[in-house]
Order: structure tokens, then sequence, then C-alpha cells
């Protein structure tokens, strides 16, 4: 089911990412230590990457949480993460997050990744709600969210902390399947 966008293709989370998972991670701590800090503990070293990819390739075959990895099709280089979590099947919702390496922030990867696994998400998993929560000073994201016709819903207050920090009003964005006539 490889989506592709240019030179580069997503992919979900695959048994043997471990290694790749393990170096985006540590190349981009600096950008996931405020608002993907599990994301990064648990990929610090190999063997942690090891335990994090068995269980999100597991939570993937469950259908309850799905993780996509964004690689360059030349040298396979993993530089991105997109998450589509918090799976309700009871709503048919589920919430998008994602990271980009900073070797290809502001090329659009990220929104075009969103815009294909939104497709993915209502045609091929049913879903009717998408969502992206975002704090309004993380312009890319606000961005990613725009940019794929998600709708600004309200500001959360108090909805995330990050590591050592005070809670943080987040801003909810979502996208409904569009009802054929």
């Amino acid at each position: 089911m490889p989506l592709n966008i240019d030179s580069y293709h997503i992919i979900p989370i695959h048994p043997k990412d471990g290694w790749t998972v393990c170096n985006f991670s540590v190349a981009n701590e600096d950008r996931l230590k405020h608002y993907f800090p599990k994301t990064l503990e648990q990929n610090l070293t190999p063997d942690l990457s090891n335990i994090f990819v068995a269980k999100m390739v597991k939570q993937f075959e469950t259908k309850e949480e799905f993780l996509f990895t964004l690689r360059e099709n030349e040298s396979n280089k993993l530089v991105g993460l997109v998450y589509i979590k918090e799976v309700d099947w009871t709503k048919k919702q589920g919430e998008f997050a994602y990271c980009i390496d900073y070797s290809v922030e502001g090329k659009g990867l990220i929104t075009e990744a969103v815009k294909q696994l939104s497709d993915y998400a209502f045609d091929t998993l049913g879903f009717k709600t998408l969502q992206i929560i975002s704090h309004k000073s993380n312009i890319g994201s606000v961005k990613v969210a725009e940019n794929n016709n998600f709708t600004w819903i309200k500001t959360l207050k108090n909805e995330f902390t990050p590591p050592g920090g005070k809670p943080l009003n987040m801003e909810l964005y979502e996208l409904y399947k569009k009802i054929e006539s």
C-alpha cells in the first residue's frame, strides 16, 4: 500500500524498522523532545526502538493505532513519522500526529502525507472524522491542518503538558468524510 510523494513514499511501520526509527529519533531529538517525548524516550537506543517497533507493528495489525514511515525513495532513509492514533472505532475517528526530519522540513511532505493518509483513513479504514491537535505556535502543524482543509473546532484547555513544562492549550482541527450524494 505504498503511497508516493515525488521522490518519497509512505508505508506502514515494518518489523525491521527499529534501527532507522532509532536513527531518526536521535537525529531529531531536539524536535521530538517537546511534542513527542514518549516516542523519543522509546527510541533512544536500537534495543528500545526494536521494542517500540514491535509494539507499533502489533498495534497496526490489531487496528489500535497506525504508524507510517515517510522515506526517501532512493536511499530509503526515514525522514518522517505519521501516526493515526486515539482510534475510536465506535465514533470512526482518529487523530493525526506527525514529525519530520529537520533536513526536509518545509517541503510540504507532511501536508501531502496527511492528504493521502486522510483518503486511506476514510476509504480503507472507514473513518468519518479525523483530528489534528496542535499548539498555535507550531506554525508548520497548523499549516498542515489548514492546507488539508481541516476546520478549527475549538481550543482545548490544558490539553498537553510537555516534559518539565506547564500545561498548554491546544487547538483542535477536524476533517469529515464527504458524504456522496
